[in-house]
């Protein structure tokens, strides 16, 4: 089936089978990354705007090598050589962008909801590349396709996503994804990081990383968002490490095959130790490879795209 949404704008509106849909769809697609010839003709003649106004390396990047491995036109466009540093509004520069018929715009912004906005206004299918503290689904999608990779599934699983929960987009979006195909979702940090009545969400919430490892499948790291805070959740950073930081040492509380994960960027020696993000368990990478093959699946299939046709 296709996917019946003009936009993503994040997990929580999706239902199990469209995220299965997405899931499935990149697993046809990694293939592409592999060929020596790295493009398939599927979007040819589209034209995609990635509108970033805050920095990324590997949500742009790989929606930009995405789009270019499914043959479509692709634009970049940042704050600091957009005309919103000229005082024009998202709202004007949305709606000049759709007077030349992109077909999708992918936007990251700091204020959460500004993807709904344009989305409300083009006519151009929108993707939210990250919205403030609210989203990040593609993030959470190709989150959730490493497990797969490694686990096979994600029902029962013992998730731990451990640090800066407030003010993390990725964090409530794997909250929404993994919850729905029925994973056991933990999280841990300082109390200052952890969202009032978050259990709302069908959380476990711990305050002491060692419990929240125990017995535990995936553990996803985060860092803190320190760009999204106006005054200090911590007494300092070495203490947060040594409360919080994954090492190989706690890590042994967890599963014998337990994966871990990171979002990025790293913060290595505040919230991960160089042993532990670099050492045998650790699947960062693969997840950053992945990344490419779920926003090729989301621009596919936001285009009218079909699994069947993909597999076929």
């Amino acid at each position: 089936m296709p996917l019946k949404r003009k936009d993503l704008l994040g997990i929580e509106p999706l239902s199990v089978e469209e995220i299965n849909l997405i899931l499935n769809t990149a697993k046809a697609f990694k293939e592409v990354s592999t060929r020596d010839v790295k493009k398939v003709p599927t979007l040819r003649g589209k034209t995609i705007i990635n509108l970033f106004f805050e920095p990324s390396t590997r949500t742009r990047t790989s929606f930009e090598i995405a789009g270019k491995r499914l043959s479509a036109d692709i634009l970049n466009i940042s704050a600091s050589t957009s005309s919103v540093v000229k005082g024009e509004t998202l709202v004007d520069t949305a709606r000049n962008l759709e007077a030349m018929y992109p077909d999708i715009i992918i936007i990251r912004h700091s204020r959460a909801g500004a993807p709904h906005l344009l989305a409300n206004i083009c006519r151009a299918s929108v993707i939210n590349a990250g919205d403030g503290a609210h989203e990040h689904p593609t993030q959470a999608l190709l989150d959730a396709f490493t497990i797969k990779e490694y686990k096979k599934q994600i029902k029962g699983l013992k998730v731990a996503i451990i640090g800066d929960i407030l003010h993390s987009r990725v964090a409530r979006s794997n909250i929404h994804l993994l919850t729905k195909l029925g994973a056991e979702v933990r999280i841990a940090g300082p109390a200052t990081y952890i969202p009032v009545e978050i259990e709302k969400l069908g959380v476990k919430v711990y305050h002491h990383i060692d419990a929240a490892f125990e017995g535990c499948d995936v553990v996803m790291m985060l860092r803190i968002q320190r760009e999204r805070q106006d005054k200090s959740y911590l007494p300092s950073l070495r203490e947060y490490f040594n409360l919080f930081g994954l090492t190989p040492e706690r890590l042994r509380r967890a599963t014998k095959d337990v994966i871990i994960m990171h979002p990025g960027p790293l913060n290595r020696g505040v919230e991960i130790s160089s042993e532990a993000a670099d050492g045998p368990y650790s699947v960062i990478l693969e997840q950053v490879t992945n990344g490419v093959a779920v926003r090729m699946a989301v621009l596919y299939l936001l285009m009218g795209g079909k699994y069947e046709e993909v597999v076929s």
